[in-house]
């Protein structure tokens, strides 16, 4: 595989990702931008998403506030650097799903999704010295098509663990093309980063040439 060209600006401003997600790294660093380092923020998510549920939030709201949160709290500790947080929240006829935790979990997320629409909503924000600097949200549509056991066993068998990553137990980059029937949205937001208006905040700050 070829390695990404270097498309180093003249800001030098190291720019850090607030996930330890490899899908989001590697979509960062193959459009050439350079990561200083990858830092998971330690936040109970499940804590959030309780607490703003019962607030009556959508999932759109949770999935900026997560961004926004983790990237202001790697930001806290790493002053003077752009810090990137996203999130993403599936929802389908009202019912909000986590990523699978194993395969019968995963399994049983392809079953409720099969031959449905559901909705992912995803946020990315950048934060510097703890404020928030630029964020932006975006919203893709995707339709299942009807699945049988036999196809989701067949499916997970060939898929392997990369699957529980997935929010929706699916990897469209790779076999999780088979499962669709149709899709509405960004490529990059179904990936789980709304990419390009990202590059374009980085291009404006000078991270990018």
């Amino acid at each position: 595989m070829n390695k990404p060209a270097d498309f180093k600006g003249t800001n030098q401003t190291e720019v850090i990702l607030a996930s330890a997600s490899s899908a989001r790294q590697q979509l960062l660093e193959n459009a050439g931008v350079r990561l200083a380092k990858l830092l998971p923020a330690a936040l109970d998510e499940e804590a959030v998403k309780e607490a703003l549920k019962q607030e009556g939030a959508t999932a759109l709201q949770v999935a900026e506030t997560l961004a926004e949160l983790k990237a202001r709290k790697v930001s806290l500790s790493n002053p003077g650097c752009f810090v990137i947080g996203a999130d993403q929240m599936l929802e389908c006829n009202g019912i909000w799903f986590d990523k699978p935790v194993d395969r019968d979990h995963a399994a049983a997320h392809l079953k409720a999704l099969a031959g449905k629409t559901h909705q992912l909503q995803c946020s990315v924000c950048v934060v510097k010295d703890g404020q928030r600097l630029w964020h932006h949200n975006e919203t893709a549509s995707l339709t299942l098509r009807a699945l049988d056991p036999d196809f989701i066993t067949r499916y997970l068998d060939a898929a392997g663990e990369e699957i529980l990553q997935s929010v929706g137990a699916y990897q469209l980059e790779g076999l999780g093309a088979q499962l669709f029937q149709r899709i509405q949205g960004d490529y990059f937001t179904i990936l789980g980063l709304p990419l390009l208006p990202l590059l374009t905040f980085l291009r404006h700050n000078e991270v990018l040439a």
